[in-house]
C-alpha cells in the first residue's frame, strides 16, 4: 500500500510533539519494515528543510531531510499538480497540492491528523493513529 504523508506528521515525529510523536513513530516503523511504501509530497520536504533548519541549524536540517530521502519515495509537485490543486474546493491550498500530488503519484492513503481538511479528498484518509489497525484488517 502506497501512503503519503502530511507534513504535519512528520513534524509530530522529528519535534517529538506529544501526544501525537508516539503514533508518527509507529508510522514510521511501518515504512521502515516495508509494510508501507512511505511517501512524501516534495513540497513537504522543502517546508521540513526550513522548519528544521530554524531550530537545528543548516548541517541538521541537511542531515534530517538525507534520513528521509533514504526512507521514503518522493511525489512530484509540477505545473500539472499545481494547477489541479488550484480547482479543488479545499480551504488550504498546500493541502490540495499535497492531494494532487498524491493522485498523480497513485497513493492508495494520505495520513494526517487534519483529517477535516481533506472532507473533498477522492483518496481515501487515515489519522496516523489508525493507519497500523487499518493496514492490519485490509
Amino acid at each position: 500500500m502506497r501512503v503519503l504523508f502530511d507534513t504535519n506528521v512528520i513534524l509530530d515525529l522529528l519535534l517529538d510533539r506529544e501526544p501525537f510523536s508516539q503514533d508518527a513513530a509507529v508510522c514510521l516503523s511501518m515504512v521502515e519494515s516495508g509494510e508501507i511504501e512511505g511517501w512524501l509530497c516534495a513540497s513537504t520536504v522543502t517546508t521540513l528543510h526550513y522548519l528544521i533548519r530554524k531550530s537545528a541549524g543548516v548541517r541538521g536540517a541537511l542531515d534530517g531531510i538525507s534520513l528521509l530521502l533514504t526512507i521514503f519515495e518522493i511525489a512530484p509537485v509540477n505545473k500539472t499538480v499545481l494547477e489541479r490543486a488550484l480547482r479543488l474546493p479545499f480551504k488550504d491550498f498546500e493541502d490540495a497540492v499535497l492531494h494532487e500530488a498524491a493522485a498523480l503519484a497513485n497513493i492508495n492513503m494520505i495520513v494526517t491528523r487534519n483529517i477535516a481538511d481533506f472532507k473533498h479528498s477522492t483518496i481515501p484518509v487515515q489519522l496516523p493513529g489508525r493507519l497500523q489497525s487499518y493496514g492490519k484488517t485490509k
